[in-house]
This record gives C-alpha cells, structure tokens and sequence, in this order.
C-alpha cells in the first residue's frame, strides 16, 4: 500500500482538474494558442517540434475551453482546429504522458489510470456537446489521441499527404479509446472502422477521403485557409439553428426514426420562433442575402 501511495505522489497530475475560464473570447490558453477572430475561434496545436503531442494539461485545457464554448455561441459561431508546423497531432507524448501511466501501471494505481482516461473522454463529450461546429485541418501526421480530436470535429479537411491513424493497438492497449468504437463507425462504417482499430494502419488523405471520413483534400498550402474559408460559412450562418442541427445529430443516433422525426418536428418549431428566420425571410421578399445573427 505505502508503495503505491509513494508512487502516485511522484507523478504528474494525470487529470487536472476543470478550471473556469469565463469569457472564452478573452481567454489566453496557456498549452495550446486559441485565437478568435470574426466569429471563428481556432485552436492551434503548437508543438511542432515533436508532431505537436498533447499533454495532460493541454488534454485538459481543452476539456475546459470547450465547455467553455457552451456560453459563448453568439460571439464564437465555428472553430477550427490544427497543428502547426505540418503536422496534426501525434497523439499523447510518449515521454510527458506515457511513461508516468506504465509507472501508475507498476504502482498498481488503477483510481490513477482511470481519472486520466475519463478525463481523455471528457475532451471528446465537450467537442461534441459545444454548439459550435468544429472543422478539423488535418496535415501530416494525425494519430492516436490526434486522429480522435480529428474524428470528434464535425467536419475534416485534409491533405493527400495527411496520416489518419488510430495507434492505440500498437501499444498494447484496445481500439476503444475516447467513444472511437461509437464514433468511427458512423464516420466510415463498421467494417472500416473495424479494421482501423484493429491494425492501427495509416489512413492516407485520398483514401480517407474515398472512405468519408474527410470531407474533402486540399494542397498543405491551401489547407488553413480552406478550414477557415468553411468556418467563415457556417459562422455567416444562423448560429441558433446551426447548434439545433448539432444537438440533432448527436441525440438522435440513438434514436428510432419516429422519435427522430418527432424531436426534429421540435427543433424547427423552436428554430422558427428565432429571429433569424424573420430575417431570412424578409430578406428573400426584398431579394437580398439574409444577414444572421444567431438569435
């Protein structure tokens, strides 16, 4: 017992706990850099010297900003994620998040092990429960936790160059990591998931385009701007509906279609009450662009 405990008091906190951000607008990211600019808030991964891994503070920062995002849907309409330097996101640091979970492992520290893959988790329900649709600028290599933050966005960008690969087999450890066995079947289908959580494989661009699991493939020159050129669309967009749409399509993947039909009879009778709705319409009688302001 006195040895797991002596253990456990060396290593890192493995699952920082929440910390409040506020206004998520003003907010300075301490682990990855967060700009907002016109509506559109990006999140860039910025460790490009290493592939741009993610750490246990970075995880959690980004758990935190995105349920942040929840009470800022007016002043943030789309967010786009990407690494710098070429690259996506390696997956979790070998060194900063690795090595102190095998020695959890040997400690017998399981409370440890399991605080940390909630927390893993927590990322992925806050990406998916923010009203905001996420694009995801995928370049190089996108792996292990990498290739999950990039399935947890609502819509990918890629380039033919990119590496989509769900490495958690390698490494000894199950393909069901962060909702993957939920998520990536409904991205590119059973088989196809199947067969990348079991062999770890890289997913290149073309064919993670021709699977659906990318929206569409860009040059690496063009990848940042056709990200943010698809965020400036959804943002110009009605941004109470758009968030409608995403609460939609989460809820109802477990839903039959009679519940289906029903919640959506809901959610556009709502949307109609909103302003925006007016404004379109008002807009198409003077054949003009309707200008939204997400309320």
């Amino acid at each position: 017992m006195s040895s797991t405990t002596s253990a456990s008091t060396t290593q890192p906190d493995v699952a920082p706990p929440p910390q409040p951000i506020g206004d998520p607008v003003s907010y300075r990211a301490r682990h990855v850099r967060w700009e907002v600019a016109d509506g559109i808030g990006t999140i860039t991964l910025n460790r490009p010297e290493r592939k741009n891994p993610l750490t246990f503070e970075s995880y959690a920062e980004l758990r935190d900003l995105f349920r942040a995002l929840r009470s800022a849907r007016r002043a943030v309409r789309a967010v786009v994620i990407a690494g710098e330097g070429g690259n996506f996101c390696s997956g979790g640091d070998v060194h900063e998040i690795i090595g102190p979970l095998v020695a959890l492992k040997r400690a017998g520290d399981m409370d440890a092990l399991l605080r940390f893959t909630r927390m893993t988790g927590a990322v992925v329900q806050a990406m998916r429960a923010c009203p905001q649709p996420i694009v995801a600028a995928i370049d190089g290599v996108c792996a292990g936790a990498g290739a999950i933050l990039a399935m947890a966005s609502d819509m990918r960008i890629g380039t033919a160059r990119s590496r989509t690969a769900f490495l958690f087999v390698r490494v000894g450890l199950a393909g069901a990591d962060m909702g993957a066995c939920a998520i990536l079947p409904r991205i590119v289908g059973h088989g196809r998931a199947s067969e990348l959580l079991f062999t770890g494989r890289a997913l290149p661009g073309d064919e993670a385009l021709a699977w659906g699991f990318l929206n569409r493939v860009v040059a690496p020159e063009e990848l940042a701007a056709s990200a943010r050129a698809l965020a400036a669309e959804i943002a110009a967009g009605p941004g109470f509906a758009h968030a409608m749409t995403k609460t939609c399509l989460e809820q109802e993947w477990d839903m039959g279609i009679d519940a289906a039909i029903e919640a959506e009879a809901q959610a556009q009778a709502i949307c109609m009450q909103t302003e925006d709705f007016a404004r379109a319409y008002h807009a198409f009688a003077a054949r003009q662009k309707p200008v939204f302001q997400g309320d």
